[in-house]
């Protein structure tokens, strides 16, 4: 990995879980230390803060949450207080106009003749005051790293010049270690396994794969594994019992435990949106069929290993399975290439480098006040 020769600052409205390893790894690569800034997410959100930064060091933010939905805003009151004491010599910030302290804190930054790194999933269509106020924003920054070519493409068309404008695939595995998994050329005992995992709320749309599941003919009828919790469990668990009377519902796994589904299944499959355990199915050598999201799962799934499904259905998602499970030496190898993929393109390793890289040029390229 590449060396960040500074102290850097990160701020986050939030800590998930899954990003715990990302920030270790990159306060590895800082030579003088990474502060993390994150709150507490609202109580309506189903967002899993469990985890802890063993490397980097964490400062909890004074998240004020303001309205709900698509009229939501987050004020951090403490952030000014938290670079003053951590004083960073260079900071990353969510690029999120939403997020009302941020502003203030790219101003104290600058003030102070220091960089600011804006990270973010893009700058999709807004109506004209969110897009006027987006674009100020955005241009404020020394950088931008977007999670994706499409967010990238979609930051340089909001007016940020396009060397400014990096592009870290958002990942949540580090490169596998071994080589890719080898799997039987026939499925196990004759019958594919299909395997989800993740949160079982209704964005993942969990009901569309039992309904697909339900309407393939006999000889492909698979083993229909579903790893997770949350609010939606009941309802599709009662639906599953009617649709699907087969399918396991083995609630929430981690670890070695949550390894051995995905060495076991054949297929992954996420018809809804969000769902980072992509990734992981990638990472254990499994083709993937996804619900086409934000432009991350775009870039992580073409046709050499998944399926996209442009608003899936379940019509649309028995065709597609019906075209995976005939054809197992196909799956097989969509397979490797999800391995490949998740081994040299897609992975916590890259992603520290790209912001290694972002913070580099912006360090460089610092306009001062």
């Amino acid at each position: 990995m590449m060396l960040i020769p500074l102290r850097l600052g990160l701020q986050q409205r939030v800590l998930p879980e899954y990003r715990v390893a990302l920030f270790d790894t990159l306060a590895d690569a800082c030579r003088d230390g990474l502060s993390v800034f994150a709150g507490d997410p609202q109580p309506i959100e189903a967002i899993d803060t469990s985890g802890k930064l063993i490397r980097a060091v964490y400062t909890r933010a004074n998240n004020v949450h303001v309205f709900r939905g698509r009229g939501y805003f987050c004020l951090q009151t403490n952030i000014l207080h938290w670079l003053t004491e951590w004083q960073p010599d260079a900071l990353i910030v969510e690029a999120n106009t939403r997020y009302l302290s941020t502003p203030s804190a790219v101003e104290w930054m600058h003030r102070h003749n220091r960089p600011v790194i804006g990270w973010g999933l893009g700058a999709p269509e807004a109506n004209l005051v969110e897009s006027t106020l987006r674009s100020r924003f955005l241009k404020s920054l020394d950088a931008v790293i977007a999670y994706s070519q499409t967010g990238a493409d979609q930051y340089i068309a909001a007016g940020n010049a396009a060397e400014r404008v990096f592009v870290a695939a958002n990942a949540v595995t580090f490169k596998p270690k071994g080589p890719a998994p080898m799997r039987l050329p026939e499925f196990k005992g004759g019958q594919p396994c299909i395997l989800f995992v993740g949160r079982l709320q209704e964005r993942k749309r969990v009901e569309i794969l039992l309904q697909a599941c339900a309407a393939l003919p006999p000889e492909i009828a698979p083993r229909l594994v579903i790893v997770g919790d949350g609010p939606d469990r009941d309802r599709l668990q009662a639906l599953g019992l009617r649709l699907y009377p087969s399918a396991e519902f083995t609630g929430a796994k981690h670890g070695d435990e949550l390894a051995a589904y995905f060495e076991a299944a054949d297929l992954f499959v996420l018809p809804g949106t969000g769902g980072l355990a992509v990734q992981q199915a990638m990472a254990h050598g499994l083709p993937v069929v996804v619900g086409e999201a934000d432009g991350t799962q775009a870039e992580l799934v073409s046709t050499l290993n998944g399926w996209l499904i442009d608003q899936p259905d379940a019509q649309a998602l028995t065709r597609v399975l019906l075209d995976a499970l005939y054809d197992v030496p196909r799956l097989r190898s969509m397979g490797l290439e999800s391995f490949r993929i998740v081994a040299e393109e897609v992975n916590i390793e890259h992603m520290v480098d790209v912001f290694a890289q972002a913070v580099e040029f912006a360090i460089c390229n610092f306009r001062g006040t």
